[in-house]
């Protein structure tokens, strides 16, 4: 029985061969929780009788999404993940001391490895897949299942190839891939559905424009995302101490995929996701068109918060000004990524051009704090969602794109092709 990476890491685990649209139930490897999912799956834990974890070595918390606490309701919230953490001795709680956010930060800490059955407690966990990991999404009490058992059940997903072919223009990048496969096939078109993305144009995509890519599998409906290990996948893991032994899947030479997608990565411009909806694709050069002024750009995210989203915008921003009606606000997505940059010299060019740069945090994506939008705002975001009312005001509009094309708009405060610049 021929198989896909997803099929074989999934038989691997459960100690026999299995195939798309079995119902398995499997060890998990790390669970994640943040400030926001994670209080909810304490109480089922407490509530089950439970009185320690499966495997507290493969349970994480990350404190994210409204750390250091905005308000009285937030703080309290933490304070219940905090306390939790310190009553089990938590060896992988991860507060202000060393925070980030968790898509970003634990690939940066080696908490992901390949072959791994990652679940956790916010749907764009499926970025974990581009290190050859099986990761997903739950609710908090399917994380506290796991938490107590150390296990949990899956149907096995079928799986959408989807071969990106040709090299990639200027300031193309996975944000834009992944946009575009959304825009062809909908906010459902991988419901339930593994995608995996393969073909020539991944040689010319590095690991943060390969979580990118995975991050927002999501919203097409994806149950997952997943890249196969190769020598970029390598690199990456070499400089970076992981949990366990990597365990390497490949999908054979005639597995059986729900379906084939193939794009053509050469003709592809920049891609601007319109609201309200993720596969509101259009060219940059519609956008151009369109002349859409925007009040505030963003730069960050679980999507487009790593290193070398900060150097583009640095390269574009260098020398120039932040439009006098627009709001640019930059968050690295980890601390040593903030580090990294300030020795690069890129907080520098930040400032000088007027952007405000922020701690690591889910803030402004979720229109939680730290960027939230007023009546009638544009944003052009670096963020995975665009939804009614996601940053801020239900009038607010939010426009999706690369980093490029965030920092050149926030100078030119209008969406503007940064191929131009």
């Amino acid at each position: 029985m021929k198989q896909t990476i997803t099929e074989k890491i999934f038989s691997e685990h459960v100690g026999k061969k299995v195939s798309a649209g079995q119902i398995v139930e499997s060890n998990i490897d790390m669970v994640i929780g943040n400030d926001i999912t994670t209080p909810i799956s304490i109480k089922a834990f407490k509530e089950s009788g439970a009185k320690k974890l499966a495997n507290p070595n493969g349970f994480a918390i990350v404190m994210d999404h409204y750390i250091p606490a905005k308000d009285i309701m937030s703080a309290n919230q933490a304070k219940i993940s905090r306390d939790f953490a310190y009553e089990h001795d938590l060896p992988n709680f991860f507060d202000e001391k060393d925070m980030g956010i968790e898509h970003a930060l634990m690939p940066e800490k080696g908490l992901v490895v390949p072959g791994d059955v990652i679940i956790g407690a916010d749907s764009h966990t499926c970025t974990h897949g581009a290190i050859g990991a099986f990761s997903t999404g739950m609710g908090s009490t399917d994380l506290a299942y796991a938490m107590i058992t150390g296990k949990n059940w899956f149907k096995v997903p079928p799986t959408i190839k989807v071969e990106f072919v040709g090299k990639p223009g200027d300031h193309i990048y996975g944000k834009d891939l992944i946009l575009e496969v959304i825009r062809m096939i909908g906010v459902d078109g991988a419901l339930y559905k593994a995608l995996e993305f393969t073909g020539d144009a991944m040689a010319y995509l590095d690991m943060d424009s390969r979580f990118s890519l995975c991050n927002m599998a999501i919203e097409a409906g994806g149950k997952s995302g997943i890249i196969a290990v190769d020598d970029i996948t390598k690199e990456f893991l070499s400089k970076v101490n992981l949990r366990s032994e990597p365990k390497l899947h490949y999908s054979d030479e005639g597995a059986n995929y729900d379906q084939i997608i193939t794009i053509d990565v050469s003709k592809l411009e920049p891609v601007i996701a319109y609201p309200y909806l993720p596969s509101n694709g259009k060219s940059v050069s519609q956008a151009v068109k369109d002349d859409i002024k925007i009040d505030q750009a963003f730069i960050g995210s679980c999507t487009n918060g790593r290193l070398s989203d900060l150097r583009i915008a640095a390269q574009i921003l260098k020398g120039k000004r932040v439009a006098k009606h627009t709001r640019l606000i930059i968050t690295p997505a980890t601390q040593k990524i903030a580090l990294q940059a300030q020795k690069e010299g890129l907080m520098d060019i930040f400032v000088e051009a007027g952007a405000v740069v922020s701690n690591p945090t889910c803030g402004a994506c979720l229109g939680g704090y730290m960027g939230i939008l007023g009546a009638g705002e544009r944003c052009i975001s670096t963020t995975n969602r665009n939804f009614v009312g996601r940053m801020g005001d239900r009038t607010s509009e939010v426009y999706l794109a690369n980093s490029a094309v965030a920092a050149a708009s926030a100078i030119a405060g209008k969406i503007v092709d940064p191929r131009d610049i």
